[in-house]
C-alpha cells in the first residue's frame, strides 16, 4: 500500500463534514489500507479520512490491540469523563488538555461493510471521540483547556 500525505491544521479539508460511504469499493479498500499504513508510519493512535484529504466517514484506530476500522461510525452512548493530554497527526509537535467521555459505545461498519458495535474506555474512548470529531470537521484544538504546548515525539 501507499503512505498518504497527512493534512495539517489550516487545510480547509479538515473543516468539512464527511460523506457516508455507500459501499466498499476497491478504491475504498485501498484507502483503508493506506490510512492504516499512514497512521502506523506516523506513530499515531488514529487517523480519519479528512486527514488524508478524503471526505469520507472512515477512521482507523489502534490503541495497541490491533487496528480498528470504522466506516460510517456513530456514537450511541457515553458516560463519565476523563481529562488528559491529546495530540493530533494534523498538528504535529503540539498537545493540549482535553476532557472527553471515559466510556463510549459506538456503531460502525468494518472494511467488509459488516455492522458492529464497540465499547471503549479511557484511551480507546478518547480516540473514538477524537477521530469522529474529524468526520464533522472539528479538531481537538476547539476543546483544549488552556493553551497548546510544544511536545517532543517521546512525549506523544
Amino acid at each position: 500500500m501507499a503512505l498518504r500525505t497527512i493534512r495539517l491544521q489550516g487545510d480547509p479539508v479538515l473543516e468539512k463534514r464527511c460523506r457516508e460511504v455507500a459501499e466498499i469499493t476497491p478504491k475504498i479498500s485501498e484507502l483503508i489500507e493506506d490510512m492504516k499504513d499512514t497512521m502506523y508510519d506516523a506513530n499515531g493512535v488514529g487517523l480519519a479520512g479528512p486527514q488524508v484529504g478524503v471526505l469520507k466517514r472512515i477512521v482507523v484506530i489502534d490503541v495497541g490491540d490491533g487496528p480498528i476500522v470504522m466506516v460510517n461510525p456513530q456514537i450511541l452512548e457515553t458516560a463519565g469523563e476523563q481529562t488528559g493530554d491529546e495530540g493530533c497527526l494534523s498538528l504535529p509537535g503540539k498537545a493540549g488538555t482535553v476532557t472527553r467521555p471515559n466510556y463510549v459505545k459506538a456503531r460502525a461498519y468494518d472494511e467488509n461493510m459488516q455492522q458492529y458495535e464497540i465499547e471503549g474506555e479511557e484511551l480507546l474512548a478518547r480516540a473514538i471521540c477524537h477521530e469522529l470529531d474529524h468526520l464533522e470537521g472539528h479538531l481537538y484544538t476547539e476543546l483544549v483547556e488552556g493553551k497548546l504546548r510544544d511536545v517532543t515525539y517521546e512525549d506523544e
